[in-house]
């Protein structure tokens, strides 16, 4: 599955080659234009290579496009910064990684959350987080201090009851059935997402897994207010500042939740899962 560093590079590229076409330029008479290898073109256009900012000059000027060289430039210094690697970010453990978030949590208004396969952070229960960082610790080579950033992380989720923040959660059904930890651990972490939902200011919408399309996505994302989409891989995070691109994120989340179950529809769901954890365990 491509990456999203690896799609923002790939969209840039398109971005190029709709600017060569509009020009009537082929790839060749592009690249006599600006004295480069041919197959310099075809690589920055697939993604595979970057500009620097004399290169971007140089095609907008073989394509008359010289008005968008700020623009051009602002995206590949943003794709060049967005692919951050988390051992560098968590040299020190996964707590930092937790301290580190705190500002922004504290000035965003409006959080809209999709998780396809694990409970957000927010609504983690002690024990289920403390299971997910020691599998973070495991599988990245990190300090494991599962401890200490559980205990962060539970003293962020404040946030839920103070201040004047909204939350909008959209979870795939498969993030209630993943199992992570005991089955007593996931009994009592859908009994958290069952409480959380009574909160005033917090949706809580289950996406079944009986929708089609348009209903779920690839990766989980979260959207800090209308300034930021974060988006997790394996290995890195992805910061999406783009205000176009924050805007097909919102579209995206827009849509995944009129197929989501909210209110009662959503807790019966949940319960649903919980009575089925049961049953395994009890024939187990």
């Amino acid at each position: 599955m491509t990456s999203p560093a690896q799609q923002a590079k790939e969209a840039f590229g398109t971005h190029l080659r709709d600017i060569r076409k509009d020009a009537g330029l082929s790839g060749r008479r592009l690249a006599e234009l600006t004295r480069w290898h041919y197959t310099k073109i075809s690589r920055v256009e697939h993604g595979k290579q970057g500009l620097s900012d004399a290169d971007i000059r140089a095609w907008c000027s073989a394509c008359d496009a010289d008005e968008q060289v700020p623009d051009l430039i602002a995206q590949a210094r943003a794709v060049e910064t967005m692919y951050r690697e988390w051992r560098k970010q968590a040299r020190s453990g996964l707590r930092r990684l937790q301290e580190a978030i705190e500002p922004l949590y504290a000035r965003t208004t409006l959080f809209r959350v999709h998780e396809h396969w694990s409970i957000p952070g927010l609504l983690q229960t002690s024990t289920y987080s403390t299971e997910s960082m020691a599998y973070w610790a495991r599988l990245l080579d990190l300090p494991d201090d599962r401890e200490a950033a559980t205990a962060a992380r539970l003293m962020r989720q404040r946030i839920l009851r103070n201040g004047d923040h909204r939350f909008a959660f959209l979870l795939a059904e498969q993030a209630l059935r993943s199992r992570i930890g005991s089955v007593e651990t996931m009994l009592e972490q859908l009994d958290r997402v069952i409480a959380a939902m009574a909160l005033p200011n917090v949706s809580i919408g289950i996406i079944p897994a009986s929708a089609g399309m348009g209903a779920h996505t690839q990766t989980a994302f979260w959207i800090f207010d209308d300034e930021l989409v974060k988006v997790e891989t394996l290995t890195a995070a992805l910061d999406i500042t783009r205000a176009e691109e924050i805007a097909i994120y919102a579209t995206v989340f827009a849509e995944m939740r009129h197929a989501a179950l909210l209110g009662d529809d959503a807790r019966e769901l949940i319960l649903q899962v919980r009575d089925e954890m049961l049953q395994q365990s009890a024939t187990s």
